[in-house]
């Protein structure tokens, strides 16, 4: 229980000590016009206000990802409970607010083009090929995932498939609709639900006194899975995602001032965090044991632990409420991964998108795309959209680095994470069955070659850079 508490205690202070640093080496601009101003068309582009703008970025972000993962990785025993605070506060906030902020300075560009910018105009398109895999990817399991859920609490003649159709029927409206008109207006009720649902749990396992695990960094997970690097990789929402990266460009574009930044970027990944620790919590504390954990997860799936988890602790209401409020994260981030992926071929192929029917032929084969999808295993499609997603995160914590490094501020508050997840990150791929199935330790070698090229290169092209002065900041717009 210390552990637990001590951690989100920890989550807390990193958001006014760590996060007020973070947000001092950047250097904020108040007087400084955003996206949301210069750039106003009343569908992407429009100032909406602190609370609401956080609100919609914490649904965003806020999948399955800070509850699935974590309780996967709570196999793994307390060790889940040290990334989760730890990668929260050093590198997954750190990747939001740099994220965030560096697309407000740049128009509310998206990861694609501001990998282009300052990793190599070859970067733009491999990166825009990667960030629309991993939205596919994340909008799928984004709708599978919640009908799963749904399916044991409605009445027999609703289908999964039916239950299928009405959150694309959603997902369609969400995406080609502006902000405003939709996300903005149902995300207060669905963060309601949100918040009782995570606080109802957390509360209760603090109250029966649960026996949460303490601090260990033994390894617990009954098939000795190796923790480096696929702890790493499965809890990624709660700790670092590169999917924040895809999605915090659709709230630069509703930002009224970069002073807000850090509240809204750093802060709802932190709070994200919370939820993360909550859920881990659960897992580790409610089954028995890890074998106990290990045997609901074979049989249901994540989803089944959620449901026996809330029901548990909450009793039928509140367990169905706290269910409830853990379906509407992925639908919540399922419409925005759409309408980024909608954002980001638009911006590629540089198509205006104030007329809807702009909108509409883009939208289309996504969703037709996802579609065929659902038909594919929710187990496998999670290990690729745990690869694709922290590799995205590697993407954009060097975008963050090369920026800091050519301003001339301290750019090792990105690169320390980005050279951890870039040395995880390919040790996964080297040895998954997914990748190219290496013995571990030779994919430990492997890793840590292409890591220190990695590095060598990024300083190559980061020193070119700064000589050349390549201009950090687009002014385009800025009043005189």
């Amino acid at each position: 229980m210390f552990t637990f508490i001590g951690g989100i205690i920890l989550l807390i202070l990193g958001y006014f000590i760590y996060g007020k640093f973070v947000e001092k080496v950047f250097g904020v601009k108040e007087q400084r016009q955003t996206p949301a101003i210069t750039k106003r068309d009343d569908v992407d582009y429009l100032p909406m206000g602190k609370k609401r703008n956080s609100l919609i970025q914490l649904l965003n972000i806020a999948g399955v990802g800070p509850i699935f993962g974590p309780i996967m990785g709570a196999l793994y025993g307390p060790a889940a409970f040290i990334w989760i605070v730890i990668g929260c506060i050093f590198a997954g906030a750190v990747h939001d607010y740099l994220t965030g902020m560096i697309s407000i300075r740049n128009r509310g560009a998206h990861l694609p083009e501001l990998a282009g910018k300052f990793l190599g105009k070859a970067m733009k398109h491999v990166v825009n090929a990667f960030a629309i895999l991993l939205l596919l990817l994340v909008g799928t399991v984004f709708v599978t995932a919640p009908a799963d859920l749904l399916v044991g609490l409605t009445p027999d003649w609703v289908s999964f498939g039916m239950i299928i159709g009405a959150i694309f029927i959603y997902y369609i409206l969400a995406t080609l609709l502006p902000i405003d008109k939709v996300i903005g207006r149902l995300y207060p009720v669905f963060g309601a639900m949100l918040l009782i649902s995570a606080l109802g749990v957390g509360a209760t396992l603090i109250i029966t006194g649960a026996p949460i695990p303490e601090l260990t960094f033994a390894n617990m997970h009954p098939d000795n899975a190796p923790i480096f690097p696929l702890l790493f990789l499965t809890i990624s929402c709660g700790a670092l995602s590169g999917f924040h990266a895809t999605q915090t460009p659709i709230i630069s574009r509703t930002t009224q001032n970069e002073s807000q930044g850090r509240f809204i970027f750093y802060g709802m990944m932190i709070a994200e965090g919370i939820i993360a620790m909550i859920w881990a919590a659960a897992a580790m504390s409610l089954f028995d044991g890890y074998n106990g954990l290990a045997d609901i997860l074979a049989n249901g799936g994540p989803a089944a632990v959620v449901s026996e988890a809330s029901i548990a602790m909450l009793g039928a209401i509140g367990g169905t409420l706290a269910v409830l409020g853990v379906i509407v994260l992925p639908i919540t981030s399922g419409d925005t991964a759409f309408r980024s992926a909608r954002m980001i071929i638009a911006d590629y192929l540089n198509i205006s998108q104030s007329k809807i029917m702009t909108r509409l032929w883009i939208a289309i084969p996504l969703f037709v795309l996802s579609f065929a999808l659902t038909r594919i295993d929710f187990t496998l499609l999670w290990r690729y959209f745990s690869w694709a997603n922290q590799s995205t995160a590697v993407i954009a914590l060097w975008v963050g680095a090369m920026y800091l490094f050519i301003a001339k501020k301290n750019y090792w508050i990105a690169m320390i994470p980005g050279i951890f997840m870039t040395m995880a990150t390919t040790t996964y791929i080297l040895n998954a069955a997914i990748g190219f199935g290496l013995p571990l330790t030779i994919s430990y070698i492997g890793a840590s070659i292409i890591t220190a090229v990695i590095i060598a290169l990024f300083y190559k092209a980061a020193s070119k850079s700064r000589a050349n002065a390549l201009p950090l900041d687009d002014d385009i717009g800025q009043a005189a």
